[in-house]
């Protein structure tokens, strides 16, 4: 009897074993945007340059974004991006699209259930830039409205579901915001595998900073 149950634990710890080999393994994906050439990081993490299509990791699609310079930061949006774990030249620049054209950006993450943060630096409009963050066809922030000049904002989407292995990312400029600028964009990308299970029917959305002083609506 003991040899029967140990022979079928052993073929269910094969099958198991065949199956999770055959499973394209999750990545962790960073993309930096309005540069072409990668960057390392002061914790080692590579950020694969947004300017690019077609790499292994994925790129933009269908149009090259345009770039902007986000030259000078805020004390507070520099104490925030060190606070947050982020080296402050992953704000420094942008990818962008002039509306109503919008920013799309393909990552092969693999299926399964990751976290995605957002990252942007304001390079000269603010509080006046309105659009949608849109992941996996879902409007995870609608109506998003950046900060002001020279500021950052860090957002967090948990639990974005890929089913087939791609996740797509579009950045589409919405003139319900009421905003006179709608040219959407981008600073940097962070996706990495969710370690919690969570419901993706139910994403949470946390804003980690957004440094909005001075509003100019």
């Amino acid at each position: 009897m003991q040899r029967k149950l140990f022979l079928i634990l052993l073929c269910a710890v094969f099958v198991a074993g065949l199956v999770l080999d055959g499973m394209p393994a999750k990545k962790e994906i960073r993309v930096i945007g309005g540069v072409a050439n990668d960057f390392t990081d002061s914790d080692g993490r590579v950020w694969y340059g947004g300017q690019k299509e077609k790499q292994d990791w994925g790129g933009w699609i269908e149009k090259l974004p345009r770039t902007a310079v986000v030259a000078t930061l805020t004390a507070d949006a520099k104490k925030l991006a060190k606070q947050e774990g982020y080296d402050e030249v992953i704000f420094h620049a942008v990818s962008w699209a002039q509306f109503p054209d919008v920013v799309k950006v393909d990552l092969n993450t693999g299926k399964g259930l990751f976290d995605v943060t957002y990252l942007v630096g304001e390079h000269w409009s603010p509080n006046n830039r309105g659009y949608d963050i849109i992941i996996e066809d879902e409007i995870v922030e609608p109506l998003y409205v950046t900060p002001g000049k020279d500021e950052i904002d860090i957002k967090r989407y948990e639990g974005i579901e890929v089913k087939d292995k791609v996740m797509s990312l579009v950045f589409a400029g919405n003139a319900k915001t009421g905003k006179g600028d709608l040219n959407a964009m981008f600073s940097g990308i962070e996706v990495v595998p969710s370690q919690l299970a969570v419901d993706p029917k139910q994403k949470l959305t946390t804003t980690w900073g957004a440094l909005k002083g001075h509003r100019q609506d």
